[in-house]
């Protein structure tokens, strides 16, 4: 099963273990690829913490799809149980745990967002498993033993942990687990290659441990950045607003992708497009432009991204979003009442129904409490409300 190994490497910072590691087995990704008649069962884990997926997170998905493209199986695990937990990678203190609610009610969300990336359809080509599967029928032998295999010190090291051990903060004996139960994932599915970003190499390699310990082959670690965000400064984040959601109108994508500064252009040509980099325009506002459209055209299609270009080209930034005026709107006000009077939806009661099945938005962040409301038109004034796909307004005076 001859492989094109480079462009497999395509925004990869690393993979490991090299054959010159000092834990290496004296073979490469490289030479599997280019040797093995079976398929490679290619593993990618998320845990559902959130309801959207950015572009940030779709950067493994699509190296999942190369792999899918190569002939190789992607495993893609949904961390129902481990979400949990939580990973505490970079974390300076414990996460809030969530319930099975919490999680059942975020993994829902993922596989229509990630069916513009991912092969769904191919036989053998997709395999999606829960890690509650296997973790929650772990017995106290069995973690026993898993615990074994890792000492304090070693726990210590890992990133974030070190750091708030150093400051005094708390480090609950749960969050130990996590790593554990990620590389305990590798055991259970048998995975040949584990993608993360650059800040899961520990848990990647607790994963190769473990498959040790059971008397597997170990996995192959693929390491891949951490995009920047919109502000061309930090990293993609919710929390820090520079992030931008797949589920999010054309338009909006459009906008902001259209907004990268010209210093992170190549960054976001090289992880989200298939595009050959020695063939981009010279001119940043030509790159800009292009980016922009082709990653459009790859979440909603040709004609969307067209759409979204000449509304752009017409109306800048502005007019890429139908308006509606606040004017006249009583104050306080609640959500479901705008969504109606916007004509998002056809009555208060439909708006109701669409905030508690998760299809509203404003300014991308999803709402799902249907009594929120609003004391002044300060709070909306800009903002686009957005119902499931297509439906959107900016809010404006």
């Amino acid at each position: 099963m001859a492989q094109n190994f480079a462009w497999l490497r395509r925004g990869v910072v690393e993979v490991f273990p090299q054959p010159a590691d000092a834990d290496s087995e004296s073979e490469s990704l490289e030479k599997r690829l280019l040797t093995t008649n079976q398929p490679l069962r290619v593993k990618y884990g998320i845990d559902p913490t959130g309801a959207d997926i950015h572009f940030g997170h779709s950067i493994p998905m699509r190296k999942l799809r190369a792999f899918q493209d190569a002939g190789h199986t992607a495993v893609l695990i949904i961390g129902d149980f481990t979400a949990r937990i939580g990973d505490p990678t970079g974390k300076s203190e414990v996460r809030r745990q969530l319930t099975e609610a919490d999680v059942a009610q975020n993994a829902q969300t993922y596989f229509d967002q990630l069916r513009p990336i991912l092969d769904f359809d191919t036989p053998g080509r997709l395999e999606v498993r829960y890690n509650s599967e296997w973790l929650s029928q772990l017995d106290l032998g069995k973690i026993l033993e898993l615990l074994s295999t890792m000492t304090v010190g070693q726990m210590l090291a890992k990133e974030g942990f070190a750091e708030r051990y150093r400051k005094e903060n708390p480090i609950f004996i749960h969050e130990f687990l996590y790593p554990l139960m990620q590389g305990f994932d590798s055991v259970a599915v048998e995975a040949d290659v584990e993608l993360g970003g650059t800040d899961q190499k520990f848990n990647i390699a607790v994963g190769r441990d473990l498959q040790r310990h059971f008397g597997q082959k170990p996995q192959f670690g693929m390491l891949l950045p951490i995009l920047i965000g919109t502000d061309g400064e930090q990293k993609m984040s919710k929390s820090l607003g520079n992030y931008i959601a797949l589920s999010e109108h054309p338009a909006q994508k459009y906008q902001k992708l259209q907004g990268v500064p010209d210093h992170r252009l190549e960054q976001y040509f090289e992880l989200l497009t298939d595009l050959p980099l020695d063939k981009l325009p010279e001119n940043p506002r030509d790159r800009q432009t292009l980016l922009a459209w082709e990653v459009v055209r790859q979440y909603d299609g040709e004609q969307a991204a067209n759409e979204a270009k000449e509304a752009a080209k017409s109306g800048g930034k502005e007019g890429a979003v139908p308006e509606f005026s606040l004017a006249g709107v009583p104050y306080p006000v609640k959500l479901a009442y705008i969504l109606n009077v916007s004509g998002l939806c056809k009555s208060t009661g439909e708006g109701k129904r669409k905030i508690q099945e998760g299809g509203v938005r404003l300014d991308g962040d999803r709402i799902t409490d249907v009594d929120t409301n609003f004391a002044s038109p300060a709070e909306l004034q800009g903002k686009v409300l957005q119902v499931g796909k297509n439906k959107f307004v900016r809010l404006v005076p």
